[in-house]
């Protein structure tokens, strides 16, 4: 095999990606876009010593998963990775991904994995996009996405994962900026003014902030932007400006000026009012997290006299979700800003019994740990990498009745769940949960229990 080779394969698995896995004389052929039972010509694009990648140049027979995508930038943008295959098929790749990363990096062949609980609106489901805005190979300004593992911008005005009106008002913000002359930004250079075009919408009031991230402390002609905006879409209730000087690929900066209405819009999230600054965590798919919410909330069986521990608490959603239900909730966060948030929250929905502490979970842990009365029942929904092994080793010594942990990788989950079995806290139940429809992600929520 060497590369430009057309050959022939059948398709008979996924990888974590979402990229199509076939063999050819034993050797592993990647093939992007590709589905599970799909035969095709591909022609060889690189070959490794042990695997190759390939791209589709015809099929023979399609899988019975494909279907014909609904969107003209995919696969050229990055935003979606399934949009090739049916929803089920869909449903099917991720609860399989998180049941053999149960099995066979945890090796817990006991734990009971429920089916998937599928998301009832699969389009136009983000409550929040961060579209890049800069130039074509013509020098057009346009806004988009990037291509997948790269920084080229791919036009986009009409997304299908997140609200029309998002594009709507993206295109009048461009509009804008070339009737005015207002650069965009060139990470090359570190030139320019406009970086992104920042929107979140508040799905059960309806309320909108748009947020521009610049490349400089001031926008020329801001007033003009904020009477446009504000005149066609009444909905919008906060205008701000994010300022990012940094050469850097990180979206957002820590400052923040507010040059329309609030600082913040206001969502409802399981009986709840939650503010959402521009800087807030807060779940993209709004009602797949009053679902999961509810599912964490269910499985930790929670009565008054539990005290609940809500690590890696954000700006405190879940954990306040639940502060009814329990004796005492104390949140930990390393993140001030979203700790403040959280208070603020609690303060909102007049909850009296929450604490919120600013620190690393290994400070914060080491502490609770020599209280006097301990957390019963822990939650734990960390980052992307997972819990580390010094906070597993804490909430092992704090030995609660439960742990309820929710993941967003299945990987660093089922490395995790293993660490904890070894110690005596058993993954008894797994429940994936689609939070993010066309794309290869995936939520769990593990409930475990002292052996």
């Amino acid at each position: 095999m060497k590369k430009n080779d057309l050959l022939e394969i059948l398709i008979d698995d996924l990888t974590n990606e979402g990229n199509g896995v076939g063999h050819i004389d034993g050797m592993a052929v990647f093939v992007p876009n590709s589905a599970i039972g799909d035969r095709l010509i591909i022609k060889i694009l690189k070959v490794k010593k042990n695997y190759a990648y390939g791209k589709i140049e015809s099929i023979i027979e399609p899988s019975c998963d494909r279907i014909q995508p609904d969107c003209k930038h995919f696969p050229k943008c990055g935003g979606c990775t399934l949009r090739h295959i049916s929803y089920d098929a869909e449903l099917h790749f991720k609860h399989k991904r998180v049941s053999d990363c149960i099995r066979r990096i945890g090796g817990l062949n006991k734990v009971e994995i429920l089916p998937i609980v599928r998301s009832e609106n699969i389009d136009y489901y983000r409550n929040k996009s961060q579209i890049p805005v800069g130039k074509d190979n013509k020098n057009n300004i346009i806004s988009g996405f990037f291509s997948l593992h790269s920084h080229r911008l791919i036009k986009c005005d009409d997304c299908k994962i997140h609200p029309p009106i998002f594009n709507q008002i993206s295109e009048d913000i461009l509009d804008f900026i070339k009737k005015y002359n207002i650069s965009t930004y060139d990470e090359f250079s570190h030139s320019g003014i406009l970086r992104h075009i920042y929107i979140r919408i508040a799905n059960s009031t309806n309320q909108i902030m748009v947020c521009l991230v610049i490349n400089n402390n001031k926008l020329p002609y801001f007033d003009i932007l904020v009477k446009l905006l504000c005149n066609k879409y009444p909905n919008i209730k906060s205008i701000v400006l994010n300022v990012n000087t940094k050469k850097t690929n990180v979206i957002l900066g820590n400052k923040c000026i507010t040059i329309f209405g609030n600082d913040f819009i206001t969502d409802e999230l399981c009986g709840l009012k939650f503010n959402i600054s521009p800087l807030s965590f807060y779940q993209v798919n709004r009602n797949q997290a009053e679902v999961l919410y509810n599912i964490a909330k269910e499985l930790a069986c929670l009565n008054k006299n539990d005290i609940l521990l809500d690590l890696y608490c954000g700006t405190g959603t879940i954990g306040l979700s639940m502060a009814n239900k329990v004796k005492k909730l104390i949140g930990i966060e390393i993140i001030e800003q979203a700790v403040n948030d959280a208070k603020k929250n609690a303060v909102n929905n007049n909850i009296n019994n929450a604490e919120f502490i600013c620190s690393d979970a290994d400070t914060a842990l080491a502490s609770i740990s020599k209280r006097e009365i301990l957390p019963n029942i822990i939650l734990v929904d960390p980052p992307r990498k997972g819990c580390s092994l010094d906070v597993i080793n804490f909430i092992c010594k704090i030995n609660p009745e439960k742990v309820i942990y929710v993941s967003c990788d299945p990987s660093t989950l089922a490395r995790d769940l293993k660490i904890f079995n070894q110690n005596g806290i058993m993954p008894i139940k797994a429940i994936p949960v689609d939070m993010f429809p066309r794309t290869c992600h995936v939520e769990t929520v593990v409930l475990l229990s002292k052996i």
